[in-house]
């Protein structure tokens, strides 16, 4: 289920997430400097109740073992939520990403879960993955069959606050 965007705001990746309960809408992705090759490709945050800058996820690059396509996969998580909230971001034609959402059925062994299964590869050790099984994923809710999204989300107006 796709749940939010992120697209390309003066220089910046900005967006928003929406669910029946939860409201984020102004997200930012911070690129992490590391040399650690375990270490996430962005940080996720958003915008508090203060205006300021919080960080509530992180993003590790996954790659789908039967396309190869790359994507970005991790957690949404704060005080506030019940439990974290699993999320893939997939590139859109516009320089941005599409916001999934997926409940897990399936168990995961491995910690930062939300996409487990045998189904999945991962490139990152801590819980990154990649879509790559029929059973559940993400292709059927929200795309279409050649993976393009079956409604447009409108891009969320830009802060001057940097991040």
């Amino acid at each position: 289920m796709n749940i939010g965007e992120i697209s390309v705001h003066n220089g910046r990746l900005m967006g928003s997430i929406a669910t029946r309960t939860i409201d984020l809408p102004r997200i930012g992705l911070r690129p992490v400097e590391s040399e650690n090759p375990r270490a996430p490709r962005y940080e996720v945050v958003a915008l508090n109740v203060a205006r300021r800058w919080v960080q509530i996820g992180a993003l590790w690059e996954a790659a789908a073992k039967k396309s190869g396509e790359s994507f970005l996969t991790g957690n949404i998580d704060d005080p506030s939520l019940p439990e974290p909230l699993p999320v893939a971001l997939f590139g859109n034609d516009r320089d941005g990403y599409a916001i999934a959402w997926r409940r897990d059925t399936l168990r995961s062994d491995a910690p930062g879960g939300g996409f487990g299964s045998s189904n999945y590869d991962s490139q990152n050790p801590d819980g990154g993955r990649a879509f790559g099984g029929d059973d559940g994923g993400f292709g059927g809710s929200t795309a279409g069959a050649d993976g393009s999204m079956s409604r447009e989300l409108e891009p969320a107006e830009d802060d001057d606050i940097a991040f």
